[in-house]
């Protein structure tokens, strides 16, 4: 179960702040409304520290619950760069939320959007009902959000967090669109692979078996290969099922989180890419949440819940301890031994200079520049490597098939004696 904090006003009218454990938000709040207490806020526990501090069940639990409640990033920047205009153009939140309900044909976000309009009529304030769906706003939107409402400049934060969501739909529709083509081509190779174990090689084990001869090792196993897959499919099946959630489970594990991600940065041009998309994102985060007033720390811990890897993250605590002991951000940062040359000096350039939410900004740019670049170099290169890569399978598998026939007569001869 996770942790939902809470603020709320007992029976006494006497105001209490507190922790507790729930499957879900609804539940926590069905949980403190049953003891007669007014609610002020609910929110969960803060995914940055906490989210470490959670067990594996609870991680599982908070996953499905995330997985169950979220919208799309499209539908999450249409909103947000529909709220920003309505917002500017006079409207009221309320009447913003109520509009954009209207014509909202998700049915997970029109539930969000009228419980957000319901909450803003009670009282709440927008960054507090959105805290309200963890699994549709994070950390970051939520603190973004309360930065504009205390500075009074809400529109101008719309603006930029729907340009910055944008960016991060743009760049997620790039890789996935490098990534289509060779994801139906490795689909299709399975397919075929499967095909030649399942119906290919038992025909040709059958020919093998009457001329009774010895087969080459490697004729062998693909004929074992085979047998497993026809006799044992729904058992194989299943194994894959068992393979594909432990590793689900490993990744929910800290240590195993930690060590996968690390992986990651090292592979080949994949890690290259990775890292360079994180760091947009952390320059580009970080830039927008200095540019909106929100302290350093907390801008640090925020930031933390954004670059999505392990070893990152890590060094983001590790940094943001650092500063705790007086190093400067760009110290910090660099005593990490994780970020890149290029990114700190923009960070002591701006430290010097006051200006760290422009030339982050910069920075950002910089590494989705570099992204970019990787991206249509891999889309260039990605069809003939498949190609090369499919015809490789394909011909080793008729190899393995035709091994024994490149030796018919000797095979023959042998089943004759």
């Amino acid at each position: 179960m996770a942790g939902f904090r809470y603020i709320i006003k007992d029976a006494k009218g006497v105001r209490v702040e507190g922790t507790v454990k729930a499957g879900s938000m609804d539940e926590a709040v069905d949980k403190l409304t049953q003891e007669g207490s007014v609610i002020i806020n609910v929110k969960p526990e803060k995914e940055g520290s906490s989210r470490n501090k959670m067990s594996l069940f609870e991680k599982l639990m908070f996953a499905f619950y995330k997985f169950r409640t979220g919208v799309s990033l499209k539908v999450l920047v249409f909103f947000t760069r529909q709220m920003a205009t309505m917002f500017s153009a006079g409207l009221t939140i309320e009447k913003s939320l109520q509009n954009l309900e209207k014509g909202e044909k998700n049915k997970k976000f029109k539930k969000v959007l009228k419980k957000l309009s319901d909450d803003i009529r009670k009282g709440y304030s927008l960054s507090e009902a959105m805290e309200q769906h963890p699994g549709v706003f994070n950390a970051l939107y939520i603190s973004l959000v309360k930065a504009g409402e205390v500075s009074g400049t809400l529109h101008t934060v719309l603006d930029e967090l729907s340009e910055y969501l944008e960016k991060l739909e743009d760049t997620k529709r790039k890789v996935s669109g490098a990534m289509a083509y060779p994801a139906f081509i490795l689909v299709f190779l399975a397919f075929v692979v499967w095909g030649l174990f399942a119906f290919i090689i038992p025909m040709f084990a059958g020919v093998y078996n009457s001329f009774n001869a010895d087969l080459p090792a490697a004729t062998v196993t693909a004929i074992a290969i085979s047998n497993v897959v026809r006799e044992h499919a729904f058992l194989t099946f299943l194994g894959i099922i068992g393979v594909i959630i432990a590793f689900f489970l490993f990744y929910l594990s800290d240590k195993g989180r930690y060590i996968l991600d690390k992986l990651i940065l090292k592979i080949p041009v994949i890690g290259y890419l990775k890292e360079n998309s994180i760091m947009s994102n952390f320059a580009r985060t970080f830039s927008i949440l200095m540019a909106s007033g929100v302290p350093i720390m907390e801008t640090m811990e925020l930031v933390e819940n954004v670059v999505q890897n392990a070893v990152v993250e890590k060094a983001i605590q590790n940094a943001r301890e650092y500063v705790k002991e007086g190093y400067s951000v760009a110290g910090a940062f660099r005593k990490t031994g994780v970020f890149p040359s290029t990114l700190l000096q923009l960070i002591a350039t701006g430290e010097d200079t006051g200006d760290m939410d422009n030339l982050l900004a910069k920075g950002a740019s910089f590494h989705q520049k570099l992204v970019d670049s990787v991206i249509d170099r891999l889309t260039s290169l990605i069809e003939p490597m498949l190609i090369i890569v499919m015809a490789a399978v394909v011909g080793y598998i008729i190899i393995i098939i035709y091994l024994p026939i490149f030796n018919l007569g000797r095979a023959i001869s042998s089943g004759a004696k």
